[in-house]
């Protein structure tokens, strides 16, 4: 996904990051870059957008109990998959950035 216009941060790293994002789990600088990149390329706002629904949907249905990190791990894996398989990207790399940013 991209606006086709080149960006200090990929649009591939944005979207692997976006729930650490909206979490509050990213420090500043990242926060900084990412939402530069969100201010500027509409496709990856509105894959955010989308995201950020489902947070909150999730979030008002789910309660307060905290996730396991092996669960949030394992979701977030499902979901860059099935993201992989729809856009065609390799899975392995999907794989690796979504094991990277939910350490």
């Amino acid at each position: 996904m991209s606006c086709g216009k080149p960006h200090e941060t990929p649009c591939t790293e944005v979207l692997a990051r976006v729930y650490s994002y909206l979490d509050g789990e990213v420090d500043d600088r990242s926060y900084g870059k990412i939402r530069e990149h969100l201010d500027e390329c509409a496709p990856c706002l509105r894959e955010f957008g989308l995201e950020e629904v489902v947070k909150k949907l999730v979030h008002k249905s789910c309660g307060h109990e905290p996730v396991p990190g092996e669960l949030r791990t394992k979701v977030l894996t499902r979901i860059a998959v099935v993201r992989a398989e729809l856009e065609g990207v390799e899975l392995t790399e999907i794989t690796q950035t979504t094991e990277i940013t939910a350490e």
